[in-house]
């Protein structure tokens, strides 16, 4: 039996798409796995010499070392990656290369961490960003003057070389009923408490009254008490894989109206689910759609009523919604991905 090559996997958290990563290395490798709570600010001084001793326990017996987001976690793995000729991958995904001050969004509005960032991504080999969109883009969405944002555009002389690899989607895991009766008229949004301004949500509060035929349900955050809300939405709290699964088979449309979206996973998983797409013009979400949806050019709320009316009166509502489910599984599935790290880790250790 061929021993498996051993590969050092480092994250912040285990999120759905994380864990997906480690199960796609696990076919291939060994998977030696650093996962600290870095979200504990206080611990992060003890976590970085924790993780120096187990780069040292570790990190000999292994050619790769890749690691999920830039952030306090990839600074010594990179020095270890350079310093000892191992290769070092950074996957980038979103908030590691933004600096969006008028939502309050991206690390690297943060002095220390984005030198942190800057000097693990010049260490590193490759960068992974989920989106090209991340490197470098200007976003016309938010406002009239175009906003520049991208890891090239806030950390300077970037020299490391980037290969864009997309997030994958399970499409086992999100399943479309094509027997089940949808909702008329209603809407689901995603997201996580802290993320009303990044994923827009007081836009759609502020015209959920002009469409009391219709029904706005947000799926992961409790009602935002900050906000007057309207008595045709619904905050549904936190809810499990597969009540989300039947909330996305309840329900016809998904909006995504983020102000920045490193790729949009929930976008995806509702798309796979038959929902009729409807998403903000900023990054990745317009490819991601194509033309199985509805792109908001701007964020402004007059163009969004117009554009919910447009959706609302789709004749075909079921075909377009097996048309997004396809779309995903042609161009964004976890195999997909899965073949991209591989190649791209072969072609690294090749050199």
């Amino acid at each position: 039996m061929k021993v498996k090559e051993k590969i050092i996997f480092i994250a912040p958290s285990r999120s759905s798409f994380i864990v997906n990563d480690i199960k796609i290395l696990s076919e291939k490798y060994e998977v030696i796995e650093n996962i600290y709570n870095w979200k504990n600010k206080p611990m992060t001084p003890l976590l970085m010499i924790q993780q120096l001793f187990f780069l040292l326990r570790y990190g000999f017996s292994v050619d790769t070392i890749m690691i999920s987001f830039g952030g306090y976690w990839a600074y010594f793995p990179s020095m270890f990656g350079a310093i000892f000729q191992k290769k070092v991958l950074i996957i980038v995904h979103g908030t590691d290369c933004a600096a969006f001050e008028e939502i309050q969004y991206g690390v690297l509005r943060k002095p220390i961490l984005k030198k942190i960032i800057s000097a693990s991504f010049k260490m590193a080999d490759m960068l992974l960003p989920v989106s090209e969109s991340l490197v470098n883009t200007e976003n016309t969405y938010f406002k009239d003057e175009p906003i520049k944002l991208g890891y090239n555009h806030h950390l300077k002389n970037i020299q490391t070389p980037h290969t864009v690899i997309p997030n994958g989607i399970s499409i086992s895991q999100w399943n479309i009923n094509l027997d089940g009766a949808r909702e008329k008229n209603s809407f689901i949004t995603v997201l996580s408490p802290g993320q009303l301004r990044t994923k827009g949500i007081n836009l759609i509060l502020d015209i959920a009254d002009k469409f009391p035929q219709a029904t706005f349900y947000f799926a992961g955050i409790d009602n935002p008490f900050n906000y007057e809300v309207p008595s045709n939405t619904c905050f549904l709290g936190r809810l499990s894989q597969k009540k989300l699964e039947n909330l996305y088979n309840q329900t016809e449309y998904y909006l995504q109206l983020s102000n920045f979206e490193g790729f949009g996973i929930a976008l995806c998983e509702a798309m796979l689910c038959g929902c009729i797409p409807i998403g903000s013009n900023v990054n990745k979400i317009p490819e991601i759609i194509g033309d199985t949806g509805f792109i908001l050019e701007k964020r402004d709320p007059e163009l969004l009523v117009t554009l919910l009316g447009e959706a609302m009166s789709e004749k075909y509502k079921r075909e377009k919604g097996e048309k997004a489910r396809k779309r995903i599984m042609d161009n964004f599935s976890l195999e997909s991905r899965k073949q991209k790290i591989f190649d791209t880790i072969d072609k690294l250790s090749s050199k």
